[in-house]
């Protein structure tokens, strides 16, 4: 980590919390998953261990200040999870596994997914709650959140790309 790369991981997290207020002020805020995007994008910029803390934080942060997403029924500490994962991966694997942007997004979507419908499958009963399967946000879960998903990919890889090739152009290295 350095200077450059925690300064980044505010600024996405400064993003997540405010990209939501505005999506939610419409009643868009579960359609488009405006959350996700930053948390996306500090992966790829600030690498996977900033993405990782971009993830558990703005959820949690958003939460206290917002009140979105909620604490109970138990949404923020799922999506902490489910978004931590998010950023962790689109670090780790485009940084080390130099995989491109759009199978580093397939990757961490999926499993961020999975970690979600882990969450919900073994801590909802704890809330008291009834547990989902593992697997909706997979399912289910794709098909409500599809408008937001849609976004992330024309979103995600064009501007990692273009960002990419702008600091190439101008000689700043990027790690």
């Amino acid at each position: 980590m350095n200077i450059r790369e925690i300064v980044m991981g505010g600024f996405f997290i400064a993003l997540g919390v405010v990209m939501p207020m505005a999506f939610h002020a419409l009643n868009l805020g579960k359609v488009f998953l405006p959350m996700h995007i930053p948390v996306l994008l500090s992966g790829f910029f600030a690498g996977p261990i900033i993405g990782l803390l971009v993830g558990l934080i703005t959820p949690l942060l958003s939460s206290v200040l917002t009140g979105m997403p909620p604490f109970m029924p138990p949404i923020a500490q799922g999506m902490m999870a489910e978004l931590a994962t998010y950023g962790f991966l689109t670090g780790f694997l485009y940084r080390h596994f130099k995989l491109n942007s759009v199978l580093s997004l397939i990757g961490a979507v999926f499993f961020g997914r999975l970690i979600y419908g882990l969450f919900g499958a073994f801590m909802f009963p704890i809330f008291g709650l009834e547990g989902i399967s593992p697997i909706y946000p997979i399912t289910g879960g794709i098909i409500t959140g599809l408008p937001g998903i849609i976004l992330q990919f024309v979103i995600v890889p064009p501007t990692v790309y273009f960002i990419e090739k702008s600091l190439a152009f101008k000689g700043i290295a990027n790690d």
